[in-house]
Order: structure tokens, then sequence, then C-alpha cells
């Protein structure tokens, strides 16, 4: 086995703790999580606001400034892997189960439930609905995952060093990298990563019951989401042992094959011209609000401050704490691109694909609503996908291929989630051992059932948000290191120029 560094035994001993705790005290993990993240969400709102805005922008000038021509490894290296199946590997891990357990069950909850703006049930209620659900899938939820990649892919590839998240703070804390600061940042990427991954796949497993006991009236309880993330741990780990280059790379292929099949399928049977319609207007007013709803945080009003921390506050926490490992597995795929290009696509082509699948699938359940033709509102949160394809042609199959989607996202997230753990806890080590993999596969299956064991999806959020809080600081020195790096090498480049023509 690749030797294991100092961060594994301590990231692993604290994670231990926490599956103990879950086990012989759920009661007090769920108030504990409850309590803590009562408090971030209250005390530090605005600044999660703030921070993810930081991010978009430096995205944004890194795609349009001299640095995105710097190739994110040595001039003559050329990308691994296509650029179908590179957009397939990071869509998958960085939207995956979320999207298909979300993509009809927020708009219908904005919409029908708790509006952002108070239009609840309304034609404007539906416009707002849509808008606040691309604002929470779109450009800054990638831009959170592209940063921390781009940081990551640059430092390792261009600049030789090790794959780790201390190693790209060099330029800002220099050789206490290497030191106790640099492995308690490690530890924390760590963390955040197994809470971010086991809280996706406790979702997973909570929709994989779901479907089936809408379609098949099988019990929706704990016994059933063990035995469901039982079964999909030993395919997710016997997919890990395969190797990235074949078994994520196939996974993530006939996840955007299932996902394209289901979505064209709903396109065709379902509302076509509204859903069609409702894409291009709430695009527009998506880009024309943009700025607002990136610091809306309701001072003045309590009512719509709550709904705040209950979506938008999760959802940037959410991808906060996703981002170490998605980002570790973005850079590990995209050697051999310039950085703009990196950017322009990791930014921009999910967040179209994502809106597009929540106009389809959101778009049909609020018309279902509105039309009083099925009351999907009602319906538990797992179920709103299927109560939706009930209402359709081949619903059962419809359903069923839904639930095997789900399933495919899940190993893939799970698989990735295994590589990059195992990479993070050797060093930095790109092809690490499976017999790492195994331990993490086991370890996050755990977590995410102790999770739902104590306190099912809220406690689930709450561990999220808690981790994403300082990690979110890490990202920010990421992104300072980033900028100065890029920034000198830039410079020395037209330095480099410039001796040169006068030379000649």
């Amino acid at each position: 086995m690749k030797k294991v560094s100092i961060v594994f035994y301590i990231s692993t001993a604290i994670l231990l703790l926490l599956v103990l705790v879950g086990i012989l005290a759920p009661a007090f993990l769920e108030n504990l999580t409850n309590t803590v993240q009562s408090f971030i969400t209250n005390s530090f709102g605005w600044y999660y606001l703030i921070i993810v805005s930081f991010f978009l922008v430096v995205c944004i000038y890194l795609l349009f400034s001299p640095a995105g021509r710097i190739k994110l490894g040595k001039q003559d290296d050329k990308p691994e892997f296509s650029r179908i199946s590179w957009l397939a590997m990071l869509f998958s891990a960085g939207m995956g189960i979320g999207l298909v357990f979300y993509g009809t069950a927020e708009p219908i909850s904005h919409y029908a439930i708790s509006s952002p703006t108070g239009e609840a049930g309304t034609e404007q209620g539906m416009k707002d609905a849509m808008r606040y659900t691309f604002f929470h899938w779109g450009i800054h939820a990638w831009a959170i995952y592209g940063l921390v990649a781009l940081c990551l892919a640059y430092f390792t590839f261009r600049k030789g060093n090790v794959s780790l998240i201390s190693a790209t703070l060099k330029p800002v804390i220099g050789k206490r990298a290497e030191g106790i600061a640099g492995k308690a940042i490690d530890t924390i990427a760590v963390i955040a990563t197994v809470l971010g991954v086991a809280t996706t796949l406790g979702f997973g497993a909570v929709q994989i019951n779901g479907g089936l006991s809408f379609v098949y009236g099988v019990p929706t309880n704990i016994t059933t989401q063990f035995i469901i993330i039982c079964i999909v741990t030993a395919l997710f780990i016997y997919s890990a042992l395969s190797g990235l280059g074949k078994g994520i790379q196939i996974l993530s292929n006939a996840n955007m094959i299932l996902a394209g099949i289901l979505l064209l399928l709903l396109f065709i049977i379902g509302p076509t011209l509204f859903n069609l319609n409702l894409f291009t207007d709430t695009l527009g007013a998506y880009l024309q609000n943009i700025v607002n709803m990136s610091f809306r945080i309701a001072p003045l009003n309590e009512e719509k401050r709550a709904w705040i921390n209950n979506w938008t506050i999760f959802y940037w926490a959410w991808w906060i704490a996703w981002s170490p490992f998605v980002g570790v597995f973005i850079a590990r795929i995209s050697r051999g691109r310039t950085i703009k290009e990196f950017v322009a696509f990791v930014l921009f082509i999910p967040a179209v694909i994502g809106f597009l699948w929540f106009s389809v699938f959101g778009g049909t359940a609020m018309q279902l609503e509105s039309n009083n033709m099925g009351m999907i509102s009602g319906l538990a949160t797992e179920e709103s996908l299927f109560g939706v394809l009930e209402n359709f042609p081949l619903s059962t199959t419809l359903s069923i291929l839904a639930i095997i989607l789900i399933g495919v996202f899940f190993i893939t997230s799970a698989d990735s989630g295994t590589f990059v753990l195992a990479m993070m806890t050797t060093n930095g080590s790109l092809n690490p051992s499976n017999r790492l993999k195994v331990i993490w596969g086991v370890l996050l299956a755990a977590m995410a059932l102790v999770l739902l064991y104590s306190g099912g999806l809220q406690a689930l959020q709450n561990t999220m948000i808690i981790a994403a809080l300082p990690f979110s600081i890490v990202i920010a020195i990421m992104a300072v290191s980033l900028l100065k790096s890029v920034n000198q090498e830039v410079k020395d480049f037209r330095l480099a120029n410039l001796r040169s023509k006068r030379q000649s």
C-alpha cells in the first residue's frame, strides 16, 4: 500500500469518533448539529454570500486575463480524455445525485410550499421558483468547484507540486504548507470531503428508497436505506478497484447517456413548448438579477432570511464542502488544458445542462401542480420525481430508469470520492492503492448511514454547513495563491519577450 500520511490517521480518528457518537447517541448528534448549524447560518450567512461571489469574480477574471493562455501542465502536454468524456466526468462528480434529487423537488417547493419572494402559487411565483433554482445550481456552484480544481491542476501539473490542497498555498504561507499548518489544512479538506460525499450518498439512498416505495411499495425506513447503501457500496468499491481510466470514465459516460434519455423522454411527452419558454424566460431573468440574488440576505425580513438560510446558504455550504473532492477529481482529469478553456467549460457548460434539466423536470412538476393534475408538493422530497413521472405514459419504465440513473450516479460519486480521499491521504499520489480506496469506501458508507440514522436529511444538511465554514477560508487563500502565481508567470513571460526583442 502506498505510504499513508499523518492526515489519514488524524482524519479517520475524527471521523470514527463521529460515527461512534452517531451510533451511541444519535439524538445528541442531531441536537449538536442543529445548534451549530443554526449559529453558523445566522451569524455567517453574509460571509457565505460574499465569499462565493468573490470566487466567481476570480474565475471570470482568469477567463479574460492574459493568464488564460497558461496551460495546466507543460506546453507539450495533451489532454488525457476527450472533451466529451471530460465533461461527462466533471458533471457526474460535480452534480450527480443532487441534480436528480432536487430536479423536481426544489422548483415545486419554491413554487407551492415556500416562495423566495412570497409569491407562492402564482405565475410570478413560478418564475421566481425557477430563477432561484437556476441561481443555486448555476455558475456560482461551478465557480467554487472550478477554482479549487484550477488551483490543484495548476500547482500539480504546471509547477510540479504534490496534488494536495496544502501545496497550493505555498506562494502565500511558504514552507508552513509542508508543516503542521499544511497537515491541518489537508485534514480539514479530507473531513469536508467525507462529510460532503457522505451527505450526497445519503440523499441517493433516500431517493432510491423513495422510488422503490413509490413504484413497488417498498418500506421507507433506515433498514431499507442500510441495505441500499451496502449493495451500492459493494458496487462502487468494485468500480474503484478497476482504476480511474476504466471505472469512473465508463460510469460517467453511462450517467450522461441515461440522464440524456430520461431528459429527452420527459421533454417529448411532457409540456415541451411550456418548458422551452420557461427555460428561455428564466435564463434571461437569471442573468438580469444575478448580482441582486448573489448578495440577497433580507436583514429586515425574518421569513425571507429563514428561506435564504435553508436554501441559498445550504447550497453554498454544500458546494464548498464538496469542492475538495470535486476539485481534486476535476484537476486530475484536466491536465493539458489551458486556463481559459478550463474556466469556460467548467463554469458554463455544466450550468446550462443543469438549467435544461430543471426546466424540463421542474417546469413539468409546476405545470402539473398549477393545473391540479397532480399534487406533487404533497409528496416527500425523495418521491417528487416519481410523482411527476406517474402522470405520463410509460411511467413505470421511466421510474425504473430514474432509479437506475440515481444508482449509477451514486456509484460514480462514491467511486470518485474513494479515489480522491485515497489521493489526499497518500501525500497526493496520483495512483493510490486499492486497499486504501476500500477503507475510504467503507468509511463513506458508514458515515452516510450514521447521519441518516441520527437525524435523516436534516442531519445531513446540518453537517455539511458546519464542514464548509473552515474550508471556505482555505479556498479564499488558494485563490490569492493562484492569482499571485499566475500573475507572476505572466509578468515573467512579458519580461522575457521584452528582453528577446531588445536582443534581436
